[in-house]
């Protein structure tokens, strides 16, 4: 049985996510992501998760709140992740990732994709998961990603930053 054949029997998870630079593009940053189930009756459960760096960028946060949500995820699911970043939600729903893969992270003229370590680690942290990517226009009224966004800028603007390690 292929994964798309199993999906109907995964969990369904929503995944809110957001990211947050002060001072973009290298200032302190951080993610906030909110990870949101029910079960068979219909209980809904929540788990929220943060975490800040002390020089990174708000694309590179947007990436590390969907990043640090998938990687939460203890056994297969099939996952709807929100986000007000178009730069993550197009990546997928427009193709650009595929076309990125096979131009071996080049963007022709544009030269080399940006942030590749952290989409090399989304990709391998959604491999088991079944995906879709949902846009929603951010600071406009959205619970959870009002949530998010206090979330992250929360974490930018704490005091247990850690190091944003670049990996390209």
């Amino acid at each position: 049985m292929s994964r798309q054949e199993g999906s109907n029997l995964m969990q369904e998870i929503r995944l809110y996510s957001d990211g947050s630079a002060r001072g973009n593009p290298e200032g302190p940053g951080g993610y906030g992501t909110i990870l949101q189930y029910r079960n068979s009756g219909g209980e809904l459960f929540e788990k929220e998760l943060s975490g800040g760096y002390k020089k990174t960028t708000n694309n590179r946060m947007e990436l590390m709140g969907c990043i640090a949500g998938l990687e939460a995820l203890t056994r297969p699911c099939r996952v709807t992740v929100v986000s007000d970043s178009k730069y993550l939600t197009d990546a997928f729903n427009q193709g650009w990732i595929d076309s990125w893969i096979k131009k071996n992270w080049n963007r022709g003229k544009s030269g080399p994709v940006k942030n590749i370590d952290l989409w090399k680690r989304l990709l391998r942290a959604a491999e088991p998961h079944v995906l879709s990517f949902v846009w929603v226009k951010g600071h406009a009224g959205h619970p959870e990603n009002e949530r998010c966004d206090a979330l992250a800028t929360a974490a930018a603007d704490g005091n247990m930053l850690s190091e944003d390690v670049r990996d390209e």
